[in-house]
């Protein structure tokens, strides 16, 4: 190769080099002058329902829809309750938060504008199956008076118009949505296991079994009582379980005792060693296990029973399948019956 040949090319290399150069410093410059892509806009800093202080006393109902499921708070004459339970009570705090979330709820950065990456906000649209909840608030005459796209990543607030593609992370708090079940106070009953006395239980075969234990024993020490005295005790942790169930309550939702479509397949009465009793019943139904309660408590100040009525009398609860199973034993797998008199 010619040494003319090794200069040329040591030639274009520079000149190259050169325009690269150029190239990076105009970019540079560029940057300086125009900045970063800008995440601001002009609703930054406002509220997301910028009238909404003003007409929440208003709002009528309250409805969420999810891809999987929709509820709605409704307002009534004795407070909030939600629509889908047949009006079970809405817990004042929860909705007392949600009221100021909403009304305090403002716009931050700006972030995408692409609807197949508002997944990744949990703001796809839930019409569509997506992720995200569309939240509707309905004032007199049911009008729709807001509405508005929200989502949640980690510990961040997403937003976005109904119809809108423009993405923006918000400024805020707003209680759980994504679960009816945190709008209820399911409470019901607080018992420790160390105040149960005994339990009676009839099983679906309509056998049933009574089982105490001595004040201060332990808890697994419940054992046949009369009429079962005679039976013998086949699992200490079987007849336990069933014995301190209601202690373990914990429904999973709510709906009119007048909806359950089947007769009860057991019953479970627990009594207390200060005189509580709390008579529990058992429903397989057809979207799942549910049971109702009623308390019973002797004295003049039977405050505790007044309570839990007031918060299950004319309501079924859902319960889980372990639950259930701890509700409604075979009297057989806890005892073996006393053989017959001759």
């Amino acid at each position: 190769m010619s040494l003319g040949h090794h200069e040329s090319r040591r030639i274009t290399v520079l000149i190259l080099l050169g325009i690269a150069a150029g190239l990076w410093v105009f970019l540079g410059e560029t940057q300086i002058t125009s900045g970063a892509p800008s995440t601001s806009h002009a609703r930054m800093g406002e509220p997301v329902w910028s009238d909404f202080g003003a007409m929440r006393v208003d709002a009528q109902r309250i409805r969420f829809t999810l891809a999987d499921e929709s509820y709605t708070l409704q307002r009534t004459g004795s407070g909030w309750v939600m629509a889908e339970t047949g009006g079970y009570p809405v817990r004042s705090d929860r909705i007392a938060d949600l009221a100021g979330g909403l009304e305090t709820l403002s716009f931050d950065e700006k972030r995408t504008d692409d609807p197949y990456k508002h997944d990744r906000l949990g703001l796809a649209d839930p019409i569509e199956g997506g992720n995200g909840v569309l939240v509707e608030v309905f004032g007199a005459e049911d009008a729709l008076t807001h509405s508005v796209v929200v989502g949640r990543k980690n510990d961040d607030l997403y937003v976005r118009d109904p119809g809108d593609t423009q993405a923006y992370r918000a400024e805020g708090t707003l209680p759980p949505f994504y679960n009816r079940r945190g709008w209820f106070d399911l409470n019901i009953v607080d018992i420790d296991p160390a105040a149960i006395r005994s339990v009676r239980v009839m099983d679906s075969r309509s056998r049933s079994l009574y089982l105490r234990r001595s004040e201060g024993s332990d808890s697994r020490s419940f054992q046949p009582a009369p009429p079962n005295q005679n039976d013998r005790l086949i699992s200490r942790l079987a007849a336990s379980a069933t014995a301190l169930a209601i202690t373990r309550l914990t429904p999973q939702d709510v709906k009119p005792a007048a909806d359950l479509v089947n007769q009860p397949l057991a019953r479970h009465i627990s009594e207390t060693f200060d005189g509580l009793e709390i008579d529990l019943r058992a429903y397989r139904e057809p979207n799942g296990f549910w049971v109702t309660l009623r308390a019973v408590e002797a004295g003049e100040g039977a405050r505790r029973a007044e309570v839990i009525n007031q918060k299950a009398e004319g309501w079924a609860f859902r319960i889980s399948d372990y639950d259930f199973q701890d509700f409604t034993p075979s009297v057989t797998s806890i005892v073996e019956p006393a053989p017959l008199a001759p």
